[in-house]
């Protein structure tokens, strides 16, 4: 770990004109004790406007999905990188930038471990949607720098193992560059939105995504296995559950994704392959991963569990609130189906319209649950509180609610078909 990080002023300075991957530029230091820390967050407090704001984590290398680098901007303070494992608690942090306006490139996938070391905004401005509503054709940042910035922003690192340390200098440069921009960015993208009429529109989401509970874990997790859908039979299910289990466990100790340990794939193949004893299982030439012999004990207890328990799952899986694929609303359902095939030609049009993503207007997964049980009547007002309800904001329920009941109604006015004839 890199423990020249005592320094609070600005570790990087780039003109967004010259922010390119092969500009030249100072050495970029990382925070990592607090008297740094405390000092950065004094040069922070004293800076004006927004806070830029990213978090690097270590995804398909760890576990967790902590923040091993957060990366902080403000004018008139400079661009800050620190380590949370090191720092610990950003309290004082938190307490200096709470309130003010937070820009982040979609904020969804930060907010979590941002907020795992106390750093919570009230309000965002996030670039990667504006960027979506704005019907930007590339939302990712360096696409979406490069259009409203005229700058080139290399994105070499961003599947980069940031739980290194020390970490490069290279990757340091690319971490500051991240935020650096955002201002800039956030400006641009505030004058596109304001000049396309969806200034308010973008502030409701930003909100929404503030404002959003994270999601429950999954009642049976393992069920996610990749290739899980070729594992035959009651009990083949349950040894995949157990080595699916056996590798999470082993994972999480470890602090190590579990992919890394041991693929998908060599569970499925552990699983199918059906072998008598330990030293088959050793045999099965698909079982691979750096953990597959090294942990060999762990995987053939997991498969006599499975061969041996009395709780056998489904082939379905837990109900929960999950609704039928529309593949199979014909036969399920036919009124839902002729409310879905009415309903989807209707939100893509006004999408269109507005110039944004289907799934920005409304959800697939909204959408779906709205025609599988709709309110009754089919009117404006009754379909606008179910969206609301089902979690809908209040410019999408203005643009949808009506001409959704319109085609509803359209729906069930539809004659229906025939019955086969016997044959």
């Amino acid at each position: 770990m890199d423990d020249a990080t005592t320094a609070p002023t600005p570790t990087v300075s780039v003109s967004p004109t010259v922010a390119t991957a092969d500009s030249v530029h100072g050495r970029v230091d990382v925070i990592a004790d607090r008297q740094g820390y405390l000092a950065a967050v004094e040069a922070i407090a004293a800076g004006h406007g927004p806070i830029s704001i990213d978090a690097e984590r270590a995804s398909g290398y760890r576990y967790s999905q902590r923040a091993y680098l957060i990366q902080v901007f403000r004018r008139g303070a400079g661009v800050f990188l620190f380590d949370p494992p090191a720092i610990g608690s950003f309290d004082e942090l938190q307490a200096v930038i709470g309130h003010e306006e937070w820009v982040l490139h979609a904020a969804s996938q930060d907010l979590a471990c941002l907020r795992e070391v106390g750093l919570d905004p009230e309000l965002v401005f996030d670039t990667e949607l504006g960027a979506r509503l704005a019907g930007l054709p590339k939302v990712g940042l360096g696409a979406v720098v490069e259009q409203l910035l005229g700058v080139h922003l290399a994105k070499e690192h961003s599947a980069a193992d940031w739980s290194t340390r020390p970490l490069p200098q290279s990757w340091l440069v690319y971490a500051a560059l991240d935020v650096e921009l955002l201002v800039d960015l956030r400006d641009a993208m505030h004058e596109l939105l304001e000049g396309a009429g969806k200034l308010e529109i973008a502030r409701e989401e930003f909100a929404a995504t503030v404002a959003r509970e994270a999601k429950p874990p999954k009642a049976e997790p393992w069920r996610r296995l990749t290739g899980l859908h070729t594992v035959r039979g009651s009990r083949g299910l349950a040894v995949a559950r157990e080595l699916w289990l056996a590798r999470d466990e082993y994972a999480r100790q470890v602090d190590t994704a579990a992919g890394r340990l041991v693929p998908d794939a060599s569970l499925v193949a552990a699983t199918k392959a059906q072998p008598a004893d330990k030293r088959a299982l050793a045999g099965v030439r698909e079982f691979v991963g750096r953990a597959s012999r090294s942990e060999l004990d762990r995987w053939w207890a997991a498969i006599e569990r499975g061969m041996s328990t009395d709780d056998l799952p489904s082939h379905r899986g837990p109900a929960g609130d999950t609704l039928p694929p529309p593949r199979s609303w014909a036969d399920k359902s036919p009124m839902a189906d002729a409310r879905y095939r009415h309903a989807r030609p209707v939100v893509a049009a006004i999408a269109e319209e507005l110039d944004l993503p289907v799934e920005n207007l409304l959800t697939p997964e909204l959408l779906r649950r709205l025609c599988w049980e709709p309110p009754i009547p089919f009117d404006t007002d009754t379909l606008a509180a179910a969206l609301r309800d089902l979690g809908a904001r209040r410019w999408q329920v203005e643009a949808v609610a009506g001409p959704l009941a319109d085609a509803f109604v359209d729906a069930h006015q539809e004659p229906e078909s025939p019955p086969a004839e016997a044959s």
